[in-house]
């Protein structure tokens, strides 16, 4: 009978990410409702020390594939260690962050277990042994209820929706160790490829300045990038400006591009097409800046201001500048 919650740890570089500390919180949560241990499994190399970080988060048991040949990720090998580690803790639920990697983890892993998977989950509640889950659906234009009592299952959480609580009485978990090594016959080669130092991937940010065609041209891009240095902030954008060139996909929000939902996400001279919205409509507090004051970001702003943004920006970025002196 499964029974407790497993949760998959995503590291980068010998870090863990934010987004698997709030999904280990979760689980934490999860676990104490539906009954059963808390564990985590932990893949790369040269991990011991990243045990010491999730002590914090409530794990009894540390599954830990540690090894050379797992330092960048191989989706092969990294489903291997996952499945393994569900085939030793039987858990009821396996959590994921719905990152990059994530979301390309969670269904090779469902598909060769058998079970269910709910991505992009934006709320998780328990009553008696029956798990809710809610998703966007539609380009976000509305949401669903998923019930489910049959486990195991997989359910990835949308990054930062959930929020990532420490305890205050650290634990020491189990270690378990497993092997996943990258097998010879493994078809798929992997290329890491890393952002430029400093910069912030908006899928990931606490805060995002995007632009849209509102600014006109490539060159106004800089209006963008200068608020952003000052909040320590990820650029990001709207379809259209990506598609005339002016900025790379990478930075793009929406249907189409990545789904974000950061603490302040400020619009700069985005109408608001749903196709956008789709993106980032999860956003804790939501600031427009749009010259056009039937502009239809402003139905789902939390505060707007309607004017120039070429007065506006430069203005704001000073007040920002001047706060932070």
């Amino acid at each position: 009978m499964p029974q407790g919650i497993l949760v998959f740890i995503e590291q980068r570089n010998g870090e863990i990410k934010t987004q698997s500390l709030q999904a280990l919180s979760q689980g934490k949560y999860l676990s104490e409702k539906l009954g059963g241990p808390l564990g985590a499994v932990l893949i790369g190399n040269n991990l011991a020390g990243l045990v010491e970080e999730l002590k914090s988060y409530g794990p009894e048991k540390v599954y830990l594939a540690d090894d050379s040949s797992l330092a960048h990720y191989k989706n092969a090998a990294y489903a291997e260690a996952v499945i393994k580690a569900v085939g030793e803790f039987d858990p009821k639920l396996v959590v994921f962050s719905a990152t990059a990697m994530g979301k390309d983890l969670a269904p090779i892993c469902a598909a060769r277990i058998g079970c269910g998977l709910c991505s992009d989950v934006t709320a998780v509640s328990v009553e008696s042994d029956t798990v809710t889950l809610r998703k966007p659906i539609y380009a976000g234009k509305c949401f669903a209820n998923y019930r489910s009592k049959a486990f195991p299952l997989m359910i990835s959480l949308r990054p930062n929706v959930f929020a990532s609580e420490p305890l205050d009485n650290p634990v020491s978990p189990e270690i378990h160790n497993i092997e996943a090594a990258i097998s010879e016959r493994d078809p798929f080669e992997t290329e890491l490829v890393t952002s430029e130092a400093g910069e912030v991937d908006v899928a990931e940010a606490s805060i995002i300045v995007s632009g849209g065609r509102g600014i006109k041209d490539t060159e106004n891009i800089k209006l963008i990038q200068e608020l952003a240095a000052e909040l320590q902030a990820a650029v990001g954008a709207s379809r259209a400006i990506v598609d005339a060139g002016w900025i790379e996909h990478k930075h793009q929000v929406g249907q189409t591009g990545k789904t974000v939902s950061p603490n302040l996400y400020i619009a700069i001279g985005i109408s608001g097409a749903i196709q956008h919205l789709a993106g980032m409509s999860s956003s804790k507090l939501i600031v427009a800046i749009n010259k056009d004051s039937d502009a239809p970001i402003f139905q789902h702003c939390d505060f707007g201001i309607v004017g120039d943004l070429f007065k506006v920006v430069p203005a704001l970025t000073e007040k920002v500048k001047g706060a932070r002196s």
